[in-house]
């Protein structure tokens, strides 16, 4: 084959339509869906416990 003949164009690679936004939000929610819950914060049940709600006169 000569060198002159044109060689096929390249196909582009999977990401190339995978647009930023995108591959930040995937990773965000892969993270999100790794982790275990975070256990409530002590302080704010203990106020929720305490704060008693006054009926209506």
């Amino acid at each position: 084959m000569p060198a002159t003949e044109p060689k096929a164009p390249r196909r582009p690679s999977a990401l190339a339509g995978v647009s930023m936004r995108d591959l930040l939000a995937s990773c965000a929610a892969a993270e999100a869906v790794s982790r275990p819950p975070r256990e409530p914060d002590p302080t704010t049940t203990v106020e929720k416990r305490h704060v008693q709600h006054r009926e209506a006169a």
